[in-house]
């Protein structure tokens, strides 16, 4: 029996299993896709995640272009704010998934099977006690459930809420013209109906991500994405002349819903565990940080009930609260655009309070 089985293999899964099995722990990690694989994604790791990935010496191996702050836009106003701990790293999912994957693979004491379906979590008198893959049970003393927005382990737990917004997000990325620059932020284009996101990548490549109310979207999506690009001066600009490298992607719905973040022997994890919205751009940090949370708060309790996960639990809402407040307040801000822009004006003009609301974002403390 494994100390720790892991459904789903993606950045927080795969985090997870690393930084077990150098703790001596034993995992089993099942992954249901083959990497490299694509996702749609905003591609922009934010300075908290970066710092994970510092401290599992996985950042050279990830590379990646940095990236400094946020620039947002709304109408004619705008207002930047630079991070006020270390830099960002925008990378294609491809890479960043594949590296983490990878990393778990080699691990002593992790067995990383990618192209293996986990079925349903398996439950004895209301614990979870491990996960049936592929038809065979498998047995540990902890369930993780990181198997991303849609859980099927999550949904055969009964946890599935459902999203409060009905939105979708669309990508694609555009290698520019040698006379055009790349920009070392993040640039946001808020716009009725839309939000428009510009992470800069490797290699003189732009993603290029929309999130939008599904009702703002008329088919052909790929029309209404050009559409949207070329509505904003910046943007048709920066891509003028750019060729575009992967075809358009996208997800609906963006938001998950979770009853609870663990229940008896087992805990979700990242995407999983659920979220509001991807408007701030800190998912893979979250996803990230929570990870090494949870890591940090297993092994020298696996053998003593299940009292700590519901204390990790606790932990995790506490350094996500402000974060999962600004982004509420972010979609709220979206609808009344009026506002938006004075309070642009106003942030403009206090640099330091930017910085740390992107702190916030980062599910930092204030500090």
């Amino acid at each position: 029996m494994a100390d720790v089985l892991i459904a789903g293999g993606g950045i927080a899964g795969a985090a997870l299993a690393v930084l077990l099995g150098r703790q001596g722990l034993s995992v089993e990690l099942y992954e249901r896709s083959r990497f490299p694989r694509d996702k749609t994604c905003g591609e922009g790791l934010m300075p908290a995640g970066v710092e994970v990935l510092d401290r599992l010496g996985l950042r050279q191996q990830a590379g990646g272009a940095c990236f400094y702050g946020i620039c947002y836009h709304f109408g004619s106003r705008r207002a930047e704010g630079r991070f006020p701990n270390g830099s960002g790293l925008g990378q294609r999912r491809t890479i960043l998934d594949k590296t983490l994957f990878d990393e778990a693979a080699r691990t002593p004491g992790v067995t990383a099977q990618p192209g293996v379906r986990v079925d349903r979590p398996l439950v004895q008198r209301g614990r979870v006690v491990g996960l049936v893959v592929e038809g065979r049970p498998r047995f540990a003393r902890l369930t993780v459930a990181a198997d991303g927005v849609r859980s099927p382990v999550r949904r055969a737990l009964g946890l599935d809420l459902p999203p409060s917004r009905s939105r979708i997000g669309m990508r694609a990325h555009f290698r520019l013209r040698e006379d055009r620059c790349l920009r070392p932020w993040v640039e946001v284009f808020s716009c009725p109906g839309y939000e428009l996101y510009l992470t800069p990548l490797p290699h003189r490549e732009l993603l290029v991500a929309a999130l939008a109310d599904a009702g703002s979207v008329a088919l052909p999506a790929r029309r209404t994405f050009s559409c949207w690009l070329r509505q904003q001066p910046v943007v048709a600009e920066l891509l003028e002349g750019a060729q575009q490298v992967s075809p358009l992607q996208g997800v609906a719905p963006l938001g998950a819903g979770s009853r609870r973040g663990v229940v008896p022997g087992a805990a979700l994890l990242g995407d999983a565990a659920g979220f509001l919205d991807p408007i701030t751009g800190g998912g893979m940090a979250q996803a990230l940080m929570t990870a090494e949370l949870l890591a940090r708060s297993m092994p020298r309790w696996l053998d003593a009930g299940d009292e700590w996960l519901f204390r990790f639990e606790r932990d995790r809402r506490r350094m996500l609260r402000r974060y999962e407040f600004l982004t509420a307040a972010l979609l709220w801000l979206s609808y009344r655009r009026g506002l938006a822009e004075r309070l642009l004006s106003l942030l403009r003009l206090a640099p330091g309070i930017m910085s740390r609301l992107l702190r916030l974002l980062e599910g930092r403390p204030p500090g």
